[in-house]
C-alpha cells in the first residue's frame, strides 16, 4: 500500500512538472498555429538572401513586427521569402523590403521601408521593390583581387 502511494505521488509530480513545462514553452515560444487568425503573410522576391533564415526578424522603423515564415526558390532561380505579420500592421503597396545585418557579423533580418501609397498590401501579395543582402565575402574577394 505504501509503495503504491509513493509511486502515485511521484507520477502526479511528473505530470504536474510536464504541464508547467508545456505552459512555459507556450508562453515563450512562437506557435503560429495558435494565432493564425490575427496574422497574414506577404511575399518578397530577392536575387540573393545570403544568410537569411526562416524565423528571422521582420522590422518596420526599427521595431520588430513579424518574422520570416519560409524561404523557397522560384522557377527563375530567385529566392522567395514569405513574411508573417500581424493583421494590425499595414504595409503600403510601394513598400521596399531589404535584407540587412544586425551589426557587422550579426544575424540577417528583413527591413520593410514604407512608401507613400494610400493602398495597402493584402494576404499573399508580393512586395515588388526589394534589396538583396550584401554578401561580405564577395565584397572582400573583389577588393583583394582588385575588381573594385
Amino acid at each position: 500500500m505504501r509503495k503504491i502511494t509513493a509511486e502515485l505521488i511521484v507520477g502526479l509530480f511528473l505530470i504536474a512538472g510536464f504541464l508547467v513545462f508545456a505552459y512555459i514553452s507556450m508562453q515563450f515560444g512562437e506557435f503560429p498555429w495558435l494565432t493564425r487568425g490575427d496574422h497574414y503573410t506577404l511575399e518578397a522576391e530577392f536575387q540573393n538572401v545570403a544568410g537569411l533564415k526562416e524565423g528571422a526578424v521582420v522590422t518596420i522603423a526599427g521595431v520588430q513586427v513579424g518574422r520570416v515564415d519560409k524561404i523557397t526558390l522560384t522557377d527563375d532561380f530567385r529566392a522567395m521569402a514569405r513574411l508573417y505579420l500581424p493583421r494590425d500592421i499595414k504595409v503600403t503597396e510601394d513598400a521596399m523590403a531589404s535584407i540587412k545585418t544586425q551589426g557587422i557579423i550579426g544575424d540577417k533580418y528583413v527591413r520593410i521601408s514604407q512608401g507613400g501609397a494610400m493602398n495597402y498590401l493584402k494576404e499573399g501579395d508580393l512586395i515588388f521593390d526589394t534589396e538583396s543582402a550584401v554578401d561580405l565575402e564577395e565584397l572582400v574577394s573583389k577588393y583583394v583581387f582588385g575588381k573594385i
